[in-house]
């Protein structure tokens, strides 16, 4: 058989195994299955970059991966009106650790966390320290600004509650990890830091960390914009 008919068999092949999902005649795991909701207690796989992304359009299907996330959330009051918009907009109570206080946040930055805080956080404290994250400190969500509060250009994620500043950690024994102080090196907290950043990049769209830049020094920017870029 020819390169071209082959390739075309495959085609047809792959296209059958499409449709067979879709229409629910092939079985197969909820986690390989790529129209089933996202779970956020399922280990991530290849899927579920193409599972968030399918969250940004639809806010039924948020909730329902929302709902699996453990976090404790309050929906807020839209303003569609307002200079910076926010329609679904959520305030993001607590989940399995604290946060240093509550954040506004989009539907699809909650999810986003909340897989953040069960499959790359905690796995990095486990690993570097052999205990638990029980607080996240952080420098805030929502602000009606353009991207470092420039007079000009284009508006923040931070503007549609889509991004999340995170200044440090603390750990079940009461120390204190911090991205301003502990960045620099190769300690464990150092390399706790750098797993943590390196875990974020497979869950938000945007992670940037003090290599990035100097505005970046105390802290991670984690965002769930159109954008793509990890550093």
């Amino acid at each position: 058989m020819s390169g071209g008919r082959w390739f075309l068999l495959v085609l047809l092949i792959i296209g059958g195994a499409v449709a067979s999902l879709w229409r629910g005649w092939l079985q197969v795991p909820a986690q390989w299955n790529p129209w089933t909701p996202l779970d956020v207690k399922a280990t991530p796989n290849l899927l579920t970059r193409y599972k968030l992304m399918r969250l940004r359009d639809d806010p039924q299907l948020c909730e329902q991966a929302l709902s699996s996330s453990g976090l404790r959330v309050a929906p807020q009051a839209d303003s569609p009106d307002a200079k910076c918009p926010l329609v679904n907009a959520l305030r993001v109570q607590s989940g399995d650790v604290a946060l240093s206080s509550s954040f506004l946040s989009s539907c699809r930055l909650a999810v986003s966390f909340a897989l953040f805080e069960h499959h790359a956080l905690q796995p990095a404290a486990q690993a570097i320290y052999g205990q638990a994250v029980t607080r996240v400190e952080h420098l805030g969500s929502f602000a009606c600004r353009n991207v470092y509060s420039r007079e000009n250009g284009r508006l923040s994620q931070h503007a549609s509650a889509n991004a999340l500043d995170i200044a440090g950690f603390r750990l079940a024994d009461g120390r204190t990890v911090s991205v301003l102080k502990d960045w620099s090196g190769n300690d464990r907290d150092a390399r706790f830091l750098r797993q943590v950043r390196d875990g974020a990049c497979g869950l938000f769209s945007v992670v940037l960390s003090p290599d990035y830049n100097a505005a970046h020094r105390n802290h991670f920017h984690l965002d769930v914009g159109p954008w793509w870029l990890c550093r």
